[in-house]
């Protein structure tokens, strides 16, 4: 291996760039032990591992991703695709994910499809231009999962389903979700409550208007149309369209939100019009987030156990991985809990 010598007035050699072979010698190890040791992947004991590293680390040595992978072995790349990172929703899942993958000793890609499936089909392509050994994406459509899958990539779905045929699935029980939160507030004695939701596409928006129909017909309430609102359904102005829902429904004293979004929406507006929460308007949000426990009254939410679901699609896509893609594809479902905060009470008489 050269090194970077200067003499006075001489020449500068540059240093060469450490191989594997000169971290195995360092080491005093073979080449495939000092790989297995670098990747993760296979047994090394503890104590080769770590001399390994600490060889790899002194002669500054980086791995050569591009050779590894024409050599048809694993990249140590897994993709992640979400749809929003200014949501800590996905900030938080990626968290999970990368704590998982990163004790496995793969490194994680992170890209964000802004909810458009166009970009969405892009990220994968762009995964599979990397070699990634695997992909772990919440869908805003098929097309993504399945260009990954008819390539043969092991694919694991988080939070959304295609419904794409050869990858597992890791969700939230969105209806029963729904279903504690509104039937908290049917228990503070509100009978007339709105939902305000921004999608009905996935299974996520879909179950929990399900769940908050469900609470409504067993207590033996209708469930109007007019109480709930879909801002998926409107272009542009969400603010205006949220304003007249709420205008219009001046025997509303409950509103359940859908989702964060949706929740920091009707959190501004009815502070904006100088609604008192909870007496002239109990609030109750699906998903918890920081701000909720910020805010003054507190905002009472379902709780969705984000961190532990980037972890168990990580593990289950580390299944996939190990099974070369292979296997029967499996649903996981996690239940979420209601906290309660003071933004919910019984409603005046």
């Amino acid at each position: 291996m050269g090194k970077e010598e200067a003499g006075p007035g001489g020449p500068r050699v540059r240093r060469a760039r450490a191989t594997l072979r000169d971290v195995a010698e360092a080491a005093q190890t073979s080449r495939s032990t000092a790989s297995r040791a670098l990747g993760g992947h296979g047994y090394v004991a503890e104590h080769i591992k770590v001399r390994v590293r600490e060889a790899a680390d002194r002669l500054g040595y980086v791995p050569d991703a591009s050779a590894r992978t024409l050599k048809g072995s694993s990249s140590g790349l897994v993709g992640l695709l979400v749809s929003d990172l200014r949501n800590q929703f996905y900030a938080e899942l990626a968290a999970g994910v990368e704590h998982t993958l990163s004790a496995a000793g793969y490194q994680v890609v992170l890209a964000d499809d802004h909810g458009d499936e166009h970009r969405a089909v892009n990220g994968a392509r762009a995964f599979l231009a990397m070699r990634a050994d695997g992909v772990l994406l919440a869908p805003v459509g098929r097309a993504a999962t399945e260009v990954l899958v008819e390539h043969g990539t092991p694919v694991v779905e988080v939070d959304r389903r295609s419904g794409v045929r050869g990858c597992d699935v890791v969700a939230i029980d969105s209806e029963h979700g729904a279903r504690i939160a509104v039937e908290h507030l049917i228990d503070l004695g509100h009978r007339e409550i709105a939902m305000v939701v921004d999608e009905t596409k996935w299974d996520t928006g879909r179950g929990r208007l399900k769940g908050y129909r469900a609470a409504l017909r067993a207590a033996g309430l209708p469930a109007s149309r007019r109480h709930v609102l879909d801002l998926g359904l409107v272009e542009s102005g969400h603010e205006r369209e949220l304003a007249r829902f709420l205008d219009g429904g001046t025997e509303v004293t409950a509103v359940f939100a859908a989702n964060n979004v949706v929740a920091e929406l009707i959190w501004q507006e009815l502070k904006r019009r100088g609604s008192d929460v909870p007496e002239r308007c109990s609030v109750v949000s699906f998903d918890d987030l920081g701000w909720m426990r910020m805010v003054e009254p507190g905002i009472t939410a379902v709780r969705q156990p984000v961190f532990e679901m980037g972890n168990r699609a990580a593990e289950l896509l580390l299944g996939r991985v190990g099974r070369g893609g292979g296997g029967r594809s499996g649903t996981e479902v996690l239940q979420p809990e209601l906290v309660v905060r003071g933004s919910t009470a019984a409603p005046k008489s």
